[in-house]
């Protein structure tokens, strides 16, 4: 593992501007690590404790310090991601990924109804084929039963992404309800990602590359579980949109389509970003544009902020 100052030599912190609210958030702050093999992307949520974000530091550090895995495909399928806007909405979002066949759209938004998500469901409905849904843990299990029924009145679901916060809820609602129910908090937040599968609580796995500590971590974890894989992004910029291309690419069976087109939510990234051609992402090592490093960079405070992060999280990662 490369020294704390070595992975600092090379840090540049960026401010991305969104061009939708997404995850509560307008502005995307991150950084990014340049190493002998590439870059790497430590972009834990701010309100991450070391104790979570030190996973996030490990991928960025693997990217750039690390051999990347030999790719079994050049490209990924992936869905459109709907946040949880106004129906009306909808059109301008999925303009933003052509060719998708899948989309995941944003559900259980506080302050928000079961109408509004039936609405914008059924206008996504409308334009893609496949739909599936992603409620981030907001309901009960009796709250995602009433929302599974409402939610598949006018069509089917492909699945119920994260509906309920804990495993027993969510084995429960699976053996109540006849809509696939998708893990993805249930694994990249807990001490055991495994226990959500020993359990019987997912019919999908959603994997995330930095919250589970890199590709190789995210790979290891994915051949011990029996039940279908889609990687996900975490708002991640063109640099982490690469290694979880890469990810997908690497994988012995890919069935669905992957989160991994949330790059047009930025009004500027540090890269350019192809766009999806018939839904798909080519696999690729992304270099961030130097001129697009120091337009986006952000404050001396907030690269100080990181700066004191990454010491943080540095000795965590060989704990």
């Amino acid at each position: 593992m490369p020294a704390v100052d070595d992975i600092l030599d090379g840090l540049h912190v960026v401010a991305l501007p969104m061009r939708v609210r997404f995850r509560g958030i307008t502005i995307r702050e991150l950084c990014l690590i340049e190493g002998p093999w590439g870059w790497g992307e430590f972009g834990a949520f701010l309100e991450y404790e070391p104790s979570e974000a030190w996973a996030w530091l490990a991928s960025a550090v693997e990217a750039a310090y690390s051999p990347p895995p030999v790719a079994r495909r050049d490209r990924i399928p992936v869905n459109a991601t709907v946040p949880a806007v106004p129906a009306g909405e909808v059109p301008e979002i999925l303009a933003r990924f052509p060719g998708a066949r899948t989309a995941k759209v944003k559900v259980a938004e506080p302050g928000q109804t079961l109408a509004d998500d039936v609405a914008r469901v059924n206008a996504v409905r409308a334009q893609v084929p496949v739909v599936r849904v992603d409620a981030n843990g907001g309901w009960t299990v009796s709250e995602a039963a009433a929302a599974a029924a409402a939610l598949t009145a006018d069509g089917p679901l492909e699945y119920l992404e994260q509906p309920c916060a804990t495993v027993e809820e969510l084995a429960a609602l699976r053996r109540e309800v006849m809509v696939p129910i998708a893990a993805d908090e249930s694994i990249r937040k807990a001490s055991d990602p495994l226990r959500v599968v020993r359990a019987r609580a997912a019919d999908v796995a959603v994997l995330k590359v930095a919250p589970l500590g890199g590709v190789a971590r995210m790979l290891d974890i994915a051949a011990q579980i029996d039940i279908p894989i889609v990687v996900s992004s975490a708002l991640d910029s063109a640099v982490g949109i690469a290694r979880g291309l890469l990810a997908a690419a690497a994988l012995p069976e890919l069935r669905h389509a992957c989160g991994l087109g949330t790059g047009g939510f930025f009004v500027e990234d540090v890269a350019d970003v192809p766009a999806p051609v018939d839904g798909y992402l080519p696999v690729g090592a992304v270099v961030p544009d130097p001129a697009r490093l120091s337009a986006l960079a952000a404050t001396p405070e907030r690269r100080q902020w990181w700066i004191e992060r990454v010491r943080e999280c540095y000795p965590l990662m060989s704990a």
